[in-house]
């Protein structure tokens, strides 16, 4: 019988036990309108997580400051105990104010503090992995990694990704640290880092886009429209399956806030293209 294992492979993260489906879950959607507030269905939210599990899913990226504080205590209240396998994967650096402002902050006492709230609401002593959250390529880099170093020595972070980082950021990150993973927008029509996406394959270090359906600009390609109608799918399943194709280091973590959708981009892992249907996507 074909599994999630065995449809989208697995990946092993660098220097690491850590060993993963490369179809993965983004918990960010399971909070309110703009990733501010409740779920608008609390139980469909607790069992779109409940159901990813029995799916295969064994990695779930979120956030304290999405809700803020919601995904956190919605994996917790759904998965406590969690399962031996699961990878939690958390971001720190930003916060959300009253007005649902996303501002970004990374002196060290706010880094060390974020990461105490996420063992917190998570229910954890220590976080497998948490992504360090930048904002633009003219952003110091090197004094919050430090921070992260730190907080590595200290046993609360078990390994470091960094997210929204340069090629340059990242070389200057992985020389105070071991990165094991880059979380940066990426997909089929925002491309511009396929040049770090190979760099990074020939490390095995993982890429994890965001937003790899678009984000609050959804994907529009009349010939990604064409191909998913000839392969009898949708086109977000066609997008995702082309991530998963695209490089074996890519780790995809689309989101969801219901069951069907859920079932509906794990079964793109199982997808596969023509030469020339893959073709025609990588040239887009």
């Amino acid at each position: 019988m074909t599994t999630l294992a065995t449809a989208a492979g697995r990946f092993t993260f660098p220097g690491t036990q850590l060993s993963v489906n490369r179809m993965g879950y983004g918990a960010m959607q399971l909070a309110g309108p703009h990733v501010m507030g409740p779920p608008k269905d609390r139980p469909e939210a607790l069992a779109v997580l409940r159901e990813a599990l029995a799916l295969g899913i064994d990695h779930i990226d979120t956030s304290d400051f999405y809700g803020p504080h919601v995904t956190n205590a919605l994996l917790h209240e759904a998965l406590a105990p969690y399962p031996r396998n699961l990878v939690l994967v958390s971001k720190i650096g930003a916060w959300r104010d009253a007005q649902g402002g996303w501002n970004l902050r990374r002196d060290a006492e706010f880094l060390r503090q974020s990461v105490l709230d996420n063992l917190t609401r998570l229910g954890l002593e220590r976080m497998e992995i948490v992504n360090l959250r930048m904002g633009g390529p003219e952003d110091d880099i090197a004094t919050p990694m430090k921070t992260m170093r730190a907080l590595q020595d200290e046993g609360l972070i078990g390994h470091i990704g960094v997210s929204t980082v340069s090629a340059e950021q990242l070389r200057i990150a992985r020389d105070i640290a071991p990165v094991i993973c880059v979380q940066n927008q990426y997909n089929l029509a925002h491309r511009e880092d396929d040049a770090m996406i190979d760099a990074l394959a020939e490390e095995g270090i993982a890429y994890v886009p965001y937003f790899p359906l678009g984000g609050f600009t959804p994907l529009q390609s009349a010939k990604l429209d064409s191909i998913a109608a000839d392969m009898g799918v949708s086109p977000q399943q066609a997008a995702l399956a082309w991530l998963l194709a695209r490089s074996p280091n890519i780790l995809v973590i689309p989101g969801t806030s219901r069951r069907a959708h859920l079932r509906d981009n794990i079964a793109a892992a199982g997808l596969r293209f023509s030469p020339e249907q893959k073709a025609a996507l990588d040239a887009l």
